[in-house]
């Protein structure tokens, strides 16, 4: 008989929970551009219609390994949001602002 997560893991030591905890949402932070846009409920005809592309240049940008920063920021922008860059050290995280010129 299958047991429920809940279950499982009420019997899991405290610690244990927490990185399981801890995991979950990191990953939950992970996420491609199709995902993202999805769970913003827009349709990659909408976000092209945003940025006046065609839906096929949208499909083409979620798809990409690499891309400009300014492509990035366009799409996140075209979703309602905002990027920040952020480069993590072991003592610090210093958000990161592009140059203006």
């Amino acid at each position: 008989m299958a047991k429920k997560w809940s279950d499982l893991k009420a019997q899991m030591a405290p610690e244990r929970q927490a990185r399981i905890d801890a995991r979950t949402e990191a990953l939950q932070l992970e996420m491609d551009l199709a995902e993202l846009r999805r769970t913003r409920d827009l349709t990659q005809s909408a976000v092209a219609e945003v940025l006046e592309k065609e839906q096929a240049a949208i499909s083409k940008i979620e798809g990409r390994e690499d891309m400009f920063l300014s492509t990035l920021r366009e799409y996140v922008r075209a979703l309602g949001g905002e990027l920040k860059l952020i480069a993590s050290f072991p003592d610090a995280e210093i958000q990161i602002h592009p140059s203006r010129r």
